[in-house]
Parts: C-alpha cells; sequence; structure tokens
C-alpha cells in the first residue's frame, strides 16, 4: 500500500515542488524576470504547436460515435465543474486570490495523459478515453477564457490584449501544428521524449516565473497554513464530489461499464498542462502564482485518488459490481470486457 501511494509522486510532482520552492528563495528578479518570462512565452508556443500536431484527425471523427459519452464529459468539465467553483469562491471564509483560484481550477478542460491511462488501467474504453480528452482540451482553448470573462469579471476579466496573446500563444500555434500534422506528425509521434521535455519544461518554467513574481509581491505574507489548509481541504471535497457525480451520471444514462469509467476518469479531472499557460497569460504577473496553488493541489489529489480507483476497477474487472454504474443492465447488453 505504502509503494503504491509513493508510485504516485512521479518525478515531475518531485521536480514541481522543487521549483516552487526554488522560486520561493530565489524567485527571478530585474533582468532575468524578463529573460524568463521569454522562454516560459517560447514554451507554451512549443507546447500547443507540439500538441496540434499530435492530435489525429482520425480520433476526432472517430469519436463522433460516442457522442453522448463525450457531450457527458464536457457538461460535467465545462457546466458541473464552474457551478461548483462559483459556489466555492463565495465561501465568505476564503480570501479573494484564493477564490480566484478555486474558481480558475473550475474553468479548465480535462488531463489528457493521465485520463487516459487510468482508463487503460481500469480496463475502459481507451479510444473513447483519447477521444474525449482531445476535445476536452481542443474546446477549452476557446471555453476556458470565454467562461474566465463570464465568471471572473471581478478579478481582471479578459482585455482586448489578453484575447490577443490567447491567440497568438494558444490558439494559433495550436492549429498551425494540427494543419502542418501530415508533414510532422510521424516525427512528432515518434519524439514522445521530446514532447514530454517540451510539456513539463514549459510548466515547470511557467511556475518559476509564476510564483517567483508572487513571492517577489508578498505571496506567502497574504497566505497563512490555515488558507492553505482551507484550500487542500476544499480541493479534496470538489474531487470527491465530482467523482461521485460522474458515477451518478453514468448510471442515470445507463453507460456501459468500459464507457462509464471514461466519464469518471476523463470527466473528473483538470489540466495543469493546459491552466499554467493558460493563468500566465488571463491574468496579472504577480496574481498567477496564488491562482496556481487549488490547481497544483489538485493535479496531486486528482492523481491519488483516481490512482487508487482505477487499480480496484482493475482488480474487480471480471466481477459484476453490484454498486458498478451498469449493474443494473441486463446481462445481454452489459460490456463488462476490457
Amino acid at each position: 500500500m505504502i509503494r503504491r501511494f509513493l508510485s504516485v509522486f512521479e518525478p515531475f510532482v518531485l521536480m514541481l515542488l522543487g521549483t516552487v520552492l526554488l522560486a520561493t528563495f530565489v524567485p527571478a528578479r530585474g533582468v532575468w524576470t524578463q529573460l524568463f518570462a521569454f522562454a516560459a512565452d517560447a514554451g507554451i508556443v512549443a507546447l500547443f504547436f507540439l500538441h496540434g500536431a499530435k492530435l489525429s484527425r482520425a480520433a476526432i471523427y472517430d469519436g463522433v460515435r460516442h457522442w453522448r459519452l463525450h457531450l457527458a464529459v464536457l457538461g460535467v468539465t465545462f457546466l458541473l465543474f464552474p457551478v461548483l467553483g462559483l459556489g466555492l469562491a463565495a465561501l465568505p471564509f476564503l480570501s479573494g486570490p484564493a477564490a480566484a483560484g478555486m474558481l480558475f481550477l473550475t474553468l479548465l478542460p480535462s488531463t489528457v495523459q493521465s485520463s487516459i491511462a487510468f482508463t487503460a488501467i481500469a480496463r475502459g474504453n481507451v479510444a473513447a478515453a483519447v477521444c474525449s480528452a482531445s476535445f476536452s482540451n481542443l474546446l477549452g482553448i476557446l471555453v476556458t477564457p470565454a467562461l474566465v470573462a463570464l465568471l471572473m469579471q471581478g478579478d481582471g476579466g479578459i482585455s482586448l490584449a489578453s484575447v490577443e496573446t490567447i491567440v497568438l500563444q494558444l490558439l494559433l500555434p495550436f492549429v498551425a501544428g494540427h494543419m502542418l500534422r501530415p508533414l510532422i506528425g510521424g516525427f512528432v509521434a515518434r519524439q514522445k521524449a521530446l514532447l514530454t521535455v517540451v510539456d513539463r519544461g514549459s510548466i515547470l518554467l511557467v511556475v518559476y516565473s509564476a510564483f517567483g513574481a508572487a513571492v517577489v509581491e508578498g505571496l506567502w505574507h497574504r497566505l497563512s497554513p490555515v488558507d492553505l489548509t482551507i484550500i487542500l481541504g476544499l480541493c479534496v471535497l470538489l474531487l470527491a464530489t465530482v467523482l461521485i457525480s460522474t458515477w451518478s451520471l453514468g448510471r442515470a444514462m445507463r453507460l456501459e461499464r468500459k464507457d462509464a469509467i471514461v466519464l469518471q476518469f476523463c470527466g473528473s479531472k483538470k489540466s495543469l498542462a493546459s491552466g499554467v499557460p493558460m493563468a500566465g497569460v488571463l491574468f496579472p504577473a504577480a496574481q498567477v502564482g496564488v491562482v496556481l496553488l487549488p490547481l497544483m493541489l489538485f493535479h496531486q489529489i486528482q492523481l491519488i485518488a483516481c490512482a487508487v480507483i482505477a487499480r480496484r476497477y482493475s482488480e474487480h474487472s471480471g466481477e459484476i459490481d453490484t454498486a458498478s454504474p451498469v449493474a443494473h443492465l441486463d446481462p445481454a447488453t452489459r460490456s463488462e470486457r476490457p
């Protein structure tokens, strides 16, 4: 059990924590602030370009066949989550920056890699998970900024300059990468290590730059240990609520077991890879560090919780679970195979 728990803390998580500590004690100052900000922007452009090149059109076309499942995932991601976020942000004991961070967390798209990985471990519909996670990230480039503008106007909203930055740094590179997929798609597919370096490297650069700026502005003086404990507790509560909701929705929709697994894992996650660069674009530099705290905590909590759930599903994949979202279906229509 201890080994399983520690296995969730992959090297990237430790690197992320190390980056926060580095930014806390050695934040970028003076000319270094500009250099790290430029490097972070370049990393974001490269990240979205490569993700655009990696997205298969065949996956998009194939996803149409599971439209009910994908709509359910998108509904949880961009409707249920934001409603819960508004409720959490309205709590009187939550400070303004922390409330903004909790709300921003709920407006983000789903993860890609971990959603697919946990679906595979749980013996769910991996192909549908690829489509759902990809659709969520694709739509998130447009939907998340729109939701921020609609629901977070009191926290700065979106200016014309922010819209321009979103188009130039996120949308345009993604579209360009996808249009060039016939030429570079094969190369990108073979360079998984390169994509991982760009993916994680850009996140670490943005986190260092954002937290460094927040530390200089007095981040740790504004957030007490009590504030951090409250944020942690709210992240746990948020994840538990969504996990229960996706399980209940899968049962109400009478989804097959393998599709109900997709709904639970793709619908309950929020993307650190998309959230970090988007926060850097949408919020002032001094505010980004505080806004990202709930997302970073939620990211780790969702990995731990979903790892435990996925392993349980895998261990019981050959059994008929009476608590399963599809246990009530007729045996002729129930699918229990991987």
